[in-house]
């Protein structure tokens, strides 16, 4: 067999060199003319066909990737929910986890109904550049509209578009529920949570990632130090104004501790948000690209620890303990600190962020106390402190020249000014009329057994 390959191969090779050279250019001839005769619809369309084919295999990996940073964003919930049951008193365990579970269903619903088309109006119809509205409710048909890989410039669905929003506007509530924990009524809480996350995020929103007129002046705030986290903040600060400290918080101007629930559940909470804040800030970025996306969550995991790094060395020094508190709410500093520039910052500047949001969570919860304004999570610290920190850092360690202090400036002052009154009004009126305070006996007693009949933490013994 295989000499017969071998005889076959050797004829062949034989024929091809004893052809006539005039044959063989006849055919190389015929050849060239049969490419030159194809037509260039043909060519253009092969061509448009092996784009098309890339352009959606790039908008298939940029969904998916904008789809998992919306999960991980989701999971920060159970994170807030950790953090505020661990920090909180045993006796409001369930209190809290219904909070924490409210918030997000009333989050999605709201944003649904209203605040995603009052955030992103397309036009301001109403007041150019502050104010706009686009129609009740998301009324896209799945089957034109929604998928089209025109909508986002390849980046994601319409209704990846909502959901990852979403998700950064029920946060805005979440962090208000850790500052009032433990006193607030939950009809209450709930009724601030539909206007908060229904009007006023949205709203606020609508100035830069809306393309408003504070985009317009050129202040930058890349996942939310200011749009998310100080806007939470702000209602906070508004919250635990208002509402006042809880009972035997503060006696003959000492501060009494008030142990929290369970450690082991804070630091669990810590770390579900520190692994949803790649989801926060990675998704941002908007799309998968692989270089910036990466850049992101270096520089904010590199803040995260040098923030609970300074935390712990900071508590230290004032209050002479290993203070693992503090270093929890200073790893929540850095990565609050970095959302606001976490893609055009250095690597030793994020380092600094970090370092600096970690100070200064410290110095602002023990501010606060000397105040008498009961935070139970120390969430105005964590979110509104460094989060006006955050954004006014990148005027100072922006590589991007337009990123001016003066305008970081402006739109940290531009979103208080409204926020905190906004806030403050809200619960100003439901004091007035339904009240934010559950009674001193329920207080006492605590929240579980008398608003929802059940306990969080109950241990039988056998006889």
């Amino acid at each position: 067999m295989i000499n017969s390959l071998l005889l076959l191969a050797t004829d062949t090779a034989a024929n091809v060199i004893q052809a006539p050279a005039d044959s063989l250019l006849t055919v190389a001839a015929d050849t060239v003319a049969n490419i030159a005769e194809t037509p260039v619809e043909i060519v253009e369309t092969t061509t448009e066909s092996i784009v098309a084919v890339g352009a959606t295999a790039l908008f298939t990996a940029n969904n998916i990737w904008m789809m998992l940073a919306t999960a991980l964003v989701f999971i920060m919930h159970l994170g807030f929910a950790g953090v505020e049951a661990g920090f909180g008193q045993s006796k409001n365990t369930v209190n809290i986890l219904f909070k924490n579970t409210i918030t997000p269903i009333i989050g999605l619903v709201t944003y649904c109904l209203i605040g995603f088309n009052l955030m992103y109006p397309g036009d301001f119809n109403i007041i150019g550049g502050v104010l706009g509205f686009a129609g009740f409710g998301i009324g896209f048909d799945p089957t034109v509209s929604g998928a089209s890989i025109d909508y986002a410039s390849g980046g994601y669905t319409y209704w990846t578009d909502f959901l990852f929003q979403a998700m950064f506007a029920a946060t805005a509530a979440t962090i208000v529920s850790g500052a009032v924990a433990e006193r607030v009524k939950v009809s209450s809480y709930m009724i601030f949570t539909v206007i908060y996350v229904g009007l006023v995020y949205p709203f606020l929103g609508s100035w830069k990632w809306g393309g408003g007129w504070l985009d317009g002046l050129g202040f930058y705030d890349f996942a939310g130090s200011t749009l998310v986290h100080s806007v939470g903040g702000w209602g906070a600060l508004a919250g635990i104004i208002i509402i006042g400290p809880r009972l035997g918080k503060y006696v003959n101007g000492k501060v009494i501790d008030k142990p929290g629930a369970s450690v082991p559940l804070a630091v669990i909470g810590v770390f579900l948000l520190w692994l949803g804040w790649f989801g926060f800030n990675g998704g941002s970025v908007l799309s998968a690209d692989p270089d910036v996306v990466s850049y992101v969550l270096v520089t904010t995991s590199l803040a995260a620890c040098t923030g609970g790094l300074l935390a712990f060395f900071t508590a230290y020094i004032i209050f002479k303990r290993l203070d693992l508190g503090m270093v929890l709410n200073g790893i929540l500093a850095g990565l609050v600190g970095i959302t606001a520039g976490a893609d055009v910052v250095s690597i030793n500047a994020a380092l600094i962020i970090g370092a600096i949001a970690g100070i200064i969570v410290v110095l602002s919860a023990i501010l606060l106390d000397k105040m008498h304004l009961d935070d139970v999570v120390g969430a105005v610290s964590v979110h509104l402190t460094c989060g006006i920190w955050g954004t006014l850092a990148v005027g100072i360690f922006s590589v991007v020249p337009e990123h001016t202090f003066l305008n970081q400036l402006y739109g940290v002052v531009a979103y208080g000014a409204v926020a905190f009154p906004a806030a403050f009004l809200i619960f100003f009126v439901l004091k007035k009329t339904f009240g934010i305070r559950v009674s001193e006996l329920h207080e006492t007693e605590g929240l579980d057994s008398h608003e929802h009949g059940i306990r969080g933490y109950t241990i039988i013994y056998d006889n």
